[in-house]
């Protein structure tokens, strides 16, 4: 594991430093600026998305059991000894299931670096070592257990393969028997690949497990054989690619030795590093136009690259959260929804097809506590938007500004219907939009920006006393001014807008 952390010191190199601010929790009602009017029946279409757009990943380290990320509490925030043994998650478990039901549509990223050097066993137990040149042991068991989940919750599974010199012949040429080998468990077990990265994070070739001296030239090799396995052997699998970690000079050099050829080309993003590789947590920052805009910046990287060596390929990103190396503390609480809904917001208006989010239930960045597996600020605006924001994404009419950003979907499973979604990161100001239509109104809000606990319409949010996800309701409003407070979440559904781009 001190592979990942080599990697996370990669990430600090990449990442630029935050601005602060105030960090209280608003108080007061300033209003700033006339309203802006907003009219649903016109907005025209800009984009559409995969039906599967919100997703999230489950790492392999957390299916074979082995050491991860260490939650914080007790713990400190940086040192020596970052990771802890976790066993393997129960993805039977119907709470974990239900509540990741309730998500989908989605895909399911099964990978990681972890998966780089995982050795898939025939046995039915891993107890046994991983053979030499790998470091971690999946067993077919396990995978159907992934297989079972997936179609329980309606979760498609994208994957990654065994890379490391346990994946090679004598040259140290990849060969495919791994990927073969899972594949055909999949097959067996019933379930299905849905997409495959050929490695995590190919950009850190020094801590991903390939072997010594391995380069772009080893890597355009060995990818020109995994794509001529894919066609041959399971054809139905997307092929994504590169699913580079960062912006860094080494991705050019890669795509170029690869020679193309992807399916989807995938990226994977991070604002910052977390406390535990010695990186920062700004709090102070995180609703900030400098630190939510990291997201478009990484987008024009990566899209720029994808318009060069993949011209016309939709993009996904496999891998993201608020920061590398499980998430710093306030990924668990209310300042990071921000964060998390803007860059869907984001994303969706850009044409990016797919988001996956680093993870469901693993550390301090999961929509999911690990130990209790309740929800956390981010699960319930993953929830609203699943629930409210379809696949075609609109011209909202307001552009990003300061304070302000409001995106628009057509409603989900609503013919006509319009979704809004405003976020006003003003800590201090209330923002106004006139509404041409009547609309029903869902507003996120906390006691304190830090806090684990939101509100919706000021009620409070949980599961009940059987486990299960409250009744989602709006709140009517009439046509007109709305104030949105300041440092809060709203999505507004307007049914009746008759948007003929929604039909």
């Amino acid at each position: 594991m001190k592979l990942l952390l080599a990697s996370a010191l990669v990430f600090a190199i990449l990442a630029a430093p935050h601005g602060f601010a105030q960090d209280q929790r608003p108080v007061g009602d300033n209003l700033k600026a006339a309203p802006t009017t907003i009219d649903p029946t016109s907005m025209p279409r800009i984009a559409a998305v995969d039906n599967r757009f919100q997703s999230y990943n489950i790492e392999m380290v957390e299916v074979t059991g082995g050491r991860f990320w260490k939650p914080y509490g007790e713990y400190p925030a940086a040192g020596d000894d970052l990771f802890a043994y976790r066993p393997p998650i129960d993805l039977n478990n119907a709470k974990l299931r239900k509540l990741a039901a309730a998500l989908s549509p989605a895909y399911m990223r099964v990978s990681g670096t972890w998966a780089n050097s995982t050795y898939l066993s025939d046995a039915e137990d891993s107890s046994s070592a991983p053979p030499a040149g790998f470091n971690g042991v999946l067993t077919c068991r396990r995978w159907r257990d992934v297989i079972g989940f997936s179609q329980a919750v309606d979760a498609d599974i994208a994957t990654s393969f065994a890379i490391s010199p346990g994946a090679r012949d004598a040259a140290g040429v990849w060969t495919p028997d791994q990927a073969r080998r899972l594949i055909a468990c999949t097959h067996t077990a019933g379930g299905r690949i849905a997409a495959a990265e050929f490695m995590n994070e190919p950009d850190l070739i020094s801590i991903s497990g390939a072997p010594a001296g391995y380069d772009a030239a080893a890597y355009g090799r060995d990818i020109g054989l995994f794509r001529a396995f894919m066609k041959q052997t399971a054809p139905e699998i997307m092929i994504l690619g590169p699913g580079a970690a960062g912006e860094s000079a080494l991705v050019p050099g890669l795509l170029a030795a690869s020679d193309s050829g992807m399916d989807v080309f995938s990226y994977h993003h991070y604002g910052t590093l977390s406390e535990r590789c010695i990186g920062s947590s700004a709090p102070e920052a995180a609703l900030s136009e400098a630190w939510l805009s990291r997201t478009d910046r990484a987008l024009a990287f990566h899209r720029a690259l994808r318009d060069r060596f993949d011209p016309g390929k939709p993009i996904w990103l496999t891998e993201t959260a608020e920061a590398a190396c499980g998430g710093n503390r306030l990924s668990a609480t209310f300042l990071d929804t921000f964060r998390y809904l803007d860059q869907l917001g984001r994303l969706a208006k850009a044409g990016v097809q797919v988001v996956m989010h680093n993870t469901l239930a693993a550390s301090d960045y999961g929509l999911l506590d690990e130990t209790t597996l309740d929800p956390r600020p981010n699960y319930w605006g993953a929830l609203l938007w699943r629930k409210l924001m379809g696949a075609t994404v609109l011209d909202s009419g307001v552009p990003i500004e300061a304070g302000l950003h409001v995106y628009a979907h057509c409603q989900r499973g609503t013919s006509g219907g319009v979704t809004v979604l405003v976020i006003n990161t003003d800590r201090i100001a209330s923002r106004l939009l006139r509404l041409a239509k009547p609309s029903e109104r869902y507003t996120l809000d906390a006691a304190s920006l830090r806090a684990s606990t939101v509100w919706l319409n000021g009620a409070t949010l949980g599961l009940d006393d059987k486990g299960d996800l409250p009744s989602i309701a709006g709140a009517r409003t009439a046509a007109g001014a709305l104030a949105f407070a300041p440092a809060t979440i709203s999505f507004l559904t307007i049914p009746e807008a008759g948007n003929s781009a929604c039909r």
